[in-house]
């Protein structure tokens, strides 16, 4: 394995990782309120984070989706309002270490962060709440460099259903076709992880664009509702999209599924988030978990869903998102973002081929990122801005 370690990392080195969900903002929000000084991504900060930029370094990671999460019990204003400092925290990220990071809003921008040897940082909103039911508002985040919506989180809004909540709208409503086309008109992108199947395969039958799913994997393989269904994944060539590959065990490894769910419900007897990753937190799970030791993931897990979804969906519509610092537990060999080259190194064990695997890693996710640009260059020539309301569209209840 060391040979095909020493493989992977010169792949990388070549065509490194885009990966599409990754939760630091959030982290340093929770950890220290946004005091980047008690938080110096520069340093190893393995003793509090997922992610610093050694890590990234030492991962191949060549850009990164920042998620600009805020929970769904926060709305209204207050969720803005809340997904506004995140979007400053990556900012004032690629502001205090410019060095290796650059803010980037297009395909060139990536690319050219990557013959500059910096990292591109793009920005994503987990969650359709960010925008309280606003296209003004989505627009404006569009402007603040914002590249892709997740159209939920965990629970439902008023236009679309969540994947873990009780279907009320049935997929999207006339609203959330909306947003989907709007989106599609600005240059954003529909991230369709989060979403219920209904809402997965209302998106796609509007959008004009191509989708993503910033971190789900294959429900075939795993069946957990956060995941894709085969019917979504064979949708993709048709549309374009891709499928970013998540690490989370409690969506890859079948065996972790009612595992973490106990874990979950422990959480929420001591008032605590389930997913959030506060020291005190992070003591009540390691306790948890050391009187009821868990199914452990690995990188032979995560390959297990790729195998499966290059098979249903084709390898131009695989990609990676891992989530990290927006989970509490990781795969054992993928504990942080140094972990890509051991992926890298299971699917060169596979046969895999280093042309497949740089699209894994690079190309189809620029791809996406270009043609979706390119899709707004169109519409912007006889499309203005959507003035239509959720009251105005959904008043019937479509």
């Amino acid at each position: 394995m060391t040979e095909r370690l020493a493989q992977a990392r010169a792949l990388l080195a070549a065509h490194p990782v885009v990966d599409g969900h990754n939760d630091l903002p959030w982290a340093l929000r929770e950890q220290v309120r946004y005091d980047l000084d008690q938080r110096d991504i520069a340093l190893d900060q393995r003793a509090h984070l997922h992610t610093d930029i050694p890590r990234l370094r030492a991962g191949g990671v060549g850009a990164q989706f920042w998620s600009v999460y805020v929970p769904s019990r926060l709305s209204g204003d207050a969720a803005v309002s809340a997904t506004l400092e995140q979007i400053d925290v990556v900012r004032r990220l690629a502001d205090r270490y410019a060095s290796d990071l650059r803010l980037a809003h297009t395909a060139d921008d990536v690319e050219a962060a990557r013959a500059e040897g910096r990292i591109a940082s793009l920005m994503g909103a987990e969650g359709g709440h960010s925008i309280n039911c606003s296209l003004a508002t989505l627009r404006a985040l569009y402007e603040l460099g914002v590249r892709y919506m997740t159209l939920t989180h965990n629970d439902n809004i008023p236009w679309a259903d969540s994947a873990t909540d009780e279907p009320s709208a049935h997929g999207l409503t006339r609203f959330g076709e909306e947003v989907v086309r709007e989106m599609n008109r600005i240059g954003m992108l529909v991230d369709l992880s989060h979403v219920s199947a209904d809402t997965m395969r209302d998106a796609l039958r509007v959008t004009d664009a191509p989708v993503v799913f910033s971190h789900s994997s294959s429900r075939a393989v795993c069946d957990h509702p956060r995941n894709i269904p085969d019917d979504v994944l064979a949708l993709l060539p048709a549309n374009g999209g891709v499928a970013m590959v998540t690490f989370v065990p409690k969506f890859v490894l079948p065996e972790a599924v009612a595992w973490t769910r106990a874990a979950e419900e422990n959480m929420r007897a001591h008032g605590l988030d389930p997913v959030a990753t506060t020291p005190e937190a992070m003591k009540i799970h390691q306790a948890y978990e050391e009187a009821n030791p868990r199914p452990v993931a690995t990188a032979a897990t995560v390959a297990d869903h790729l195998d499966h979804m290059r098979e249903v969906a084709g390898i131009d519509h695989l990609g990676i998102g891992g989530d990290y610092d927006g989970t509490p537990f990781v795969p054992s060999d993928l504990a942080d973002v140094a972990g890509y080259p051991n992926l890298i190194a299971e699917l060169l064990e596979r046969r895999w081929s280093e042309a497949d695997l740089a699209k894994l890693t690079w190309r189809n996710a620029v791809r996406v990122l270009r043609d979706a640009e390119a899709v707004a260059r169109d519409l912007g020539t006889h499309r203005g801005p959507s003035l239509a309301t959720i009251d105005e569209l959904d008043a019937a209840g479509a």
